[in-house]
């Protein structure tokens, strides 16, 4: 298959870059207008592309699985050249700086996993499991909303673990209190009323 013309002088139509890139032509049009990657009108009034906005685009592709925000990817792109492709000296500390944003967040979705099997403290008091992990609604003088998710990004964001320990002995847990996992012990009645939480 021949190269067209503007291809073959290392220039790149938006359909170009949208057909090697894998992303659709709109896409590309919003990549730019945020951007993260520049193109330019030619004298007829059409965009074009350099070839090394494959590999950026490759590169915010990637980002974006990983779940780095978008402006977060920005600040990165802006120290790189436009017109040249990205080098694996910089790519290695793109990748390095972005390291620690999915380490948070794959420790954020293995809590939200473990929280699934437990109370997460919204006052509901509707299940079994809540008189246990939080008896009489006792996180609900803390705030609406799920208060144990709440008090771990508290402490995550501070860099530690101390309004987790604080929520956590804000619902001292009763006398039948069985452990966490498994455990014979049989758990309280729920109490009659609604909950005051989220």
């Amino acid at each position: 298959m021949g190269s067209s013309p503007s291809s073959a002088h290392g220039h790149l139509t938006v359909g170009e870059v949208a057909r090697r890139s894998g992303v659709a032509v709109s896409t590309v049009h919003f990549y730019e207008a945020k951007g993260l990657i520049q193109g330019w009108r030619t004298e007829g009034n059409q965009r074009r592309y350099p070839r090394a906005v494959l590999r950026l685009i490759a590169i915010i592709r990637l980002a974006q699985r990983a779940g780095i925000p978008l402006a977060v990817v920005k600040v990165q792109l802006d120290t790189l050249a436009k017109d040249r492709a990205v080098s694996l000296a910089e790519w290695r500390r793109l990748s390095d700086s972005w390291r620690a944003i999915v380490e948070e967040r794959i420790i954020s979705l293995q809590q939200l996993r473990d929280e699934l099997e437990h109370c997460i403290g919204c006052g509901c008091l509707s299940i079994a499991a809540c008189p246990i992990h939080n008896p009489d609604d006792a996180l609900a003088r803390e705030g609406p909303g799920p208060r144990r998710l709440i008090a771990q990004a508290i402490a995550q964001m501070s860099g530690g673990d101390g309004g987790a320990e604080r929520t956590a002995k804000s619902a001292p847990r009763s006398a039948a209190t069985s452990p966490r996992r498994g455990g014979a012990a049989k758990a309280p009645r729920p109490s009659p009323r609604g909950g005051r939480g989220g």
